[in-house]
């Protein structure tokens, strides 16, 4: 099978990592392959902050939790209730991606291209990932200004989508769930 295509198809959403650390050489590979998604226009509306601190990534999980744990979503108030749930599984390495609405054709997508790549790139350098848009709700707060100052996140930036990544702690590979049928109709 075509490389490219087998990563694709193998690659999972991994919730439990070993607490090795990701080496710089591996996480500048994966930082690069996001920088070369496509994008509107070619703005390249992107900005990566790579956390690898222990204390701020469980303080984003509190600090998420207690911002959702009265949400009217009750699938989201038991997130946030949850004692025993790490909202970034405890990794040892978060990525956020951020996004300039101002100088972007299409920010949303944009940034979602990337980080389809950065989780293709992460996987064929045997890393495990789990993309999360829950904890972007951790930027949005009363404290927003402090935070993206905290993080060097750049001015007017807006963090869109976060990447756990690492080390899978699974003693085995997760399966593909069943695709679904009868999504083509070809038109000629």
């Amino acid at each position: 099978m075509n490389p490219v295509i087998e990563n694709i198809k193998k690659r999972r959403s991994v919730r439990r990592y070993s607490q090795t650390q990701v080496e710089a050489e591996k996480i500048e590979q994966i930082i690069e392959a996001g920088s070369f998604a496509p994008s509107g226009h070619n703005d390249q509306p992107w900005h990566f902050t790579v956390i690898q601190n222990k204390d701020l990534i469980d303080k984003i999980n509190l600090e998420t939790k207690a911002l959702i744990k009265d949400s009217e979503d009750p699938t989201f108030r038991k997130m946030g209730q949850s004692e025993r749930l790490h909202l970034l599984y405890n990794a040892p390495t978060v990525i956020v991606i951020s996004g300039d609405p101002v100088n972007s054709y299409s920010m949303e997508e944009d940034l979602g291209a990337a980080t389809q790549n950065m989780l293709l790139a992460a996987h064929s350098l045997g890393l495990s990932t789990c993309w999360i848009g829950l904890v972007t709700v951790y930027f949005e707060g009363e404290k927003k200004d402090e935070i993206l100052k905290e993080m060097e996140i750049p001015a007017g930036f807006v963090p869109q989508y976060v990447i756990t990544l690492g080390y899978s702690n699974l003693t085995r590979d997760l399966e593909a769930p069943k695709r679904r049928e009868n999504i083509v109709n070809y038109i000629k």
